[in-house]
């Protein structure tokens, strides 16, 4: 099952964070925990990727291929604004 598979990823990340949290707290070097923040960015943005993948997979093409207009042009909606949102961050 993909959430299976979502879960055991974002636990895997959510230990490496608890892992920066012990190294700031340890006083480890600056240039060392932000290579592991970026490594649990990186985490994330595979993760977010991999449920997006599935929603477009799902929802958006049930809606594309549906009849209802609205319905399709408020799931467009929502991923230009994930896009969007993304491009802020």
């Amino acid at each position: 099952m993909e959430n299976d598979n979502t879960l055991r990823r974002l636990k895997t990340i959510e230990g490496h964070l608890r892992g920066i949290i012990r190294m700031v707290e340890e006083d480890a070097y600056c240039i060392e925990v932000i290579r592991q923040i970026q490594a649990v960015e990186a985490a994330l943005n595979k993760v977010s990727a991999q449920i997006l993948e599935g929603h477009l997979n799902s929802c958006v093409i049930t809606a594309v291929q549906g009849t209802n207009k609205k319905e399709r042009e408020r799931v467009l909606k929502e991923i230009t604004e994930v896009f969007e949102m993304s491009a802020k961050v």
